[in-house]
């Protein structure tokens, strides 16, 4: 039985025993069209929403007994807040909840108890919630329930007019919530957070410098995973003597489901692919007879509703403790293990779900990365047998700096795994694993950096340029001034030596440009964002090319996009003059005769370093985290090296010539993983730098000029089986929401490199 969107479930929140029915809706009266067709198998269509069937021949079961709906009595018309008594943790729940049980009158006090135990608020709003639920026995109850209630809101055939004004009086529309439209399930539940943002708005307190984290459902991501659009978002099966689910039903591709109702059927199990119905924030299981449940429900990460009543249940599955937005964890009339069902009845299903999260048995880790060959057989034996063929490695990693990493914001991550203490060890393995001679981090906060960063990597041959964001210059309390992140770039330095290091402050370098001086846009949108990049000069020790890299963080929010536009306009303008200027050093001097080179008779001959006629001739590395995707026109600006001056992400706002000429660069810029084989770009294969429960995409990049170098190898995406059973990073492998990029690449020699000064 199909109907739209919400279904008329359980009420997610009751604030007291004096609530009314859950089955009860809000309405604007005649005004408040919440009607909307359903699809009843075998019937006409009709409507849903409002109180459950009253009928003489409506059969309903209250606490598993068969009674009969007589009119004038609603079916939850009785007091709500009564409980049973083998509801409490010292009598036992019945494993399917058939026997008849008895009503008691509303106290808080629990009897036959000789300590007289005190039942806690979530444990009496389980308890409510389970009695709902039993009454809901009958076949397709909840869709019924919402088709009868349907039927009966007046509408208003004439529409009412102001003579004054002479504009048409019309029922307000419901307001959006999270990014869709409220139903009549979002009507009749008090949320903190009522009032609405249209999708191209901020939210007023950011929470976290990422596009793509939404832990909370706080704001609505453009770019996070949404379900397919769909005319309908409930199924009721419940009651129908369902006995098994195969692992091939289509049920399970029903990928835009919201609610799910499978309650009091014949079912002993779950198949594990209901793991498939990622946006589910309803599944009512109740009734069954189940005795486990598949630890792939730890991955319907959009649950809020969990209702798991009477079925043969003792334990459950570690991985639910994924789901940190479940508000109700149904296990009453359960023979439930003592300890869990001490917890929810002391502390909720929070506290439930923290318990399990963080005493969760460790996943097997996931397969060691390798490194991905990108050159044929041919191409890799030239390359070894060329005796002046030069090579280097660069990796960069968003290491998420530890003030962002909290519960709140990454409430799927056990708070051991949360912990800077861990999580840095990780990271360290992380970097040093690869061997790259270049690494390039973001989100690394002063602290840090000073008293770990520099002394670990500093310990295995690595030297470090850092500047962390523009606010630390303005704050007076030094433990603050200390946790605010930056840009650490760090060089091996046996292989290369620093000649010059530069900041990009975005909001101060856009101060200095001329043609943004009278643009309003600039001061109300660039010029409060913090952010920057760091660019180093570098100089290989032993043949004198240069290298330029530029370790850039821009900002996060997708409402934003156009100042992402600026601040990497920003950052390649900066690079093209550092290059410009880098080139027109002069060639460092040959290798001294007393330094010992030329006395070894069998050395070569160490040739001239070479000569930049321009700064397009200079290698440039461009990387670090972009937080946006691959269609995006910051991805068009950079790989192709124009954009369109009213291209879309800059949103209708003026920033000078950006907006008048358009965006222009001469870098001849790639993304390292847009190869051919290395699986990223926008003809890539799904590659990964950043997963959460809200996305999962390539936010990351590492732009390299392709005039003058080309990738030999990439560190190669993550294992998919295992990232199939994973709900999001970090978590125990994973220090970071984002994921490391590494590369290999090999330089192209400049036309005039035999030319010395």
């Amino acid at each position: 039985m199909y109907y739209p969107q919400q279904s008329p479930s359980i009420t997610h929140k009751l604030a007291s025993h004096h609530d009314h029915s859950a089955w009860t809706r809000a309405t604007t009266g005649a005004a408040g069209n919440h009607s909307h067709g359903i699809l009843v198998p075998g019937q006409q269509q009709v409507g849903v929403g409002g109180p459950p069937l009253q009928s003489t021949g409506y059969q309903l079961y209250t606490n598993g007994a068969l009674q009969q709906h007589h009119p004038g009595h609603h079916p939850m018309s009785h007091n709500p807040m009564h409980h049973h008594q083998n509801s409490l943790s010292h009598y036992p729940s019945p494993p399917n909840g058939h026997a008849q049980q008895q009503h008691q009158q509303p106290h808080l006090m629990a009897q036959g108890s000789p300590a007289g135990q005190i039942i806690s608020p979530h444990w009496q709003q389980q308890l409510l919630k389970c009695d709902m639920i039993r009454q809901s026995r009958s076949p397709h109850h909840r869709a019924r329930a919402s088709a009868m209630a349907s039927r009966t809101v007046p509408k208003s055939a004439i529409p009412i007019t102001n003579p004054n004004s002479k504009i048409t009086i019309t029922s307000p529309k419901p307001e959006a919530a999270n990014g869709r439209p409220k139903t009549f399930e979002d009507l009749s539940t008090t949320a903190a957070s009522t009032s609405s943002e249209p999708a191209n708005k901020s939210p007023g307190t950011p929470t976290h410098p990422s596009s793509t984290t939404a832990p909370i459902a706080e704001f609505q991501r453009p770019t996070a995973t949404k379900p397919p659009e769909n005319t309908w978002g409930s199924l009721d099966m419940g009651g129908v003597n369902i006995k098994n689910l195969p692992a091939s039903s289509g049920l399970f591709s029903f990928t835009f489901l919201i609610n799910l109702y499978l309650n009091h059927n014949a079912l002993t199990a779950v198949p594990a692919e209901i793991s498939k119905l990622r946006h589910l924030e309803l599944l009512d299981l109740s009734g069954n007879a189940l005795a486990t449940l598949p630890p792939e429900l730890g991955l319907l990460v959009q649950l809020k509703e969990l209702y798991l009543f009477d079925n043969h249940l003792s334990t459950l599955p570690p991985e639910l403790g994924c789901l940190h937005q479940l508000q109700t964890l149904g296990i009453e009339g359960n023979p439930m293990d003592s300890n869990l069902k001490a917890i929810i009845q002391k502390d909720g299903t929070s506290a439930l779900v923290c318990y399990l999260r963080d005493n969760a048995l460790n996943t097997p880790p996931p397969p060691q990365r390798q490194w991905k060959n990108l050159l044929s057989a041919a191409e890799r034996e030239a390359l070894t047998a060329d005796p002046n063929a030069e090579t280097f490695s660069i990796l960069s990693f968003n290491i998420l700096c530890e003030r962002y990493a909290t519960e709140k914001l990454y409430g799927y991550t056990p708070n051991w795994a949360l912990a800077w203490a861990y999580r840095r060890n990780n990271i360290t393995k992380e970097v040093l694993a690869h061997d790259t001679d270049v690494v390039c981090l973001q989100e690394v906060d002063i602290a840090q950096y000073e008293d770990y960063f520099v002394k670990t990597l500093g310990e295995h041959g690595y030297s470090g340029v850092y500047w962390p964001k523009s606010r630390a210059k303005m704050i007076q309390d030094e433990e603050t001034r200390r946790a605010v992140d930056g840009c650490a770039t760090f060089y091996k330095t046996s292989k290369f030596q620093l000649v010059e290091k530069q900041l990009v402050e975005f909001s101060s370098v856009a101060m200095q440009r001329t043609d943004f001086k009278k643009t309003d846009d600039m001061f109300n949108r660039v010029l409060g964002k913090d952010h920057i990049a760091v660019v180093s000069l570098l100089e290989e020790i032993h043949t004198g090319t240069r290298f330029i890299v530029a370790n850039a963080h821009i900002h996060w929010d997708p409402a934003f996009s156009d100042v992402k536009l600026v601040q990497s306009a920003l950052l390649v303008d900066e690079v093209e003059k550092a290059a410009n200027n880098f080139a027109k050093y002069p060639p460092r001097p040959p290798a001294s005769a007393t330094s010992g080179s030329n006395n070894d008779p069998d050395a070569k001959p160490e040739r001239p370093p070479p000569h930049y006629s321009d700064g397009t001739k200079i290698p440039v590395i461009i990387c670090g985290d972009y937080n946006s995707v691959p269609s995006s026109g910051l991805y068009e600006y950079m790989s192709t090296g124009h954009l369109a001056p009213n291209h879309g992400d800059f949103l209708g706002h003026t920033y000078g010539k950006y907006t008048s000429e358009g965006l222009k660069h001469r870098l001849n810029l790639k993304s390292a993983y847009s190869t051919p084989g290395a699986g990223g770009g926008l003809n890539g294969d799904n590659h990964i730098t950043n997963f959460t429960p809200g996305f999962k995409g390539e936010i990351d990049y590492m732009w390299f000029s392709a005039g003058n170098l080309g990738v030999n190898s990439v560190l190669e995406q993550l294992d998919q089986r295992y990232l199939d059973k994973c709900v999001g990073f970090p978590n125990a492998h994973f220090p970071s929401d984002h994921v490391a990029l590494a590369c290999e690449f090999r330089v192209k020699p400049p036309r005039d490199s035999t030319k010395s000064a």
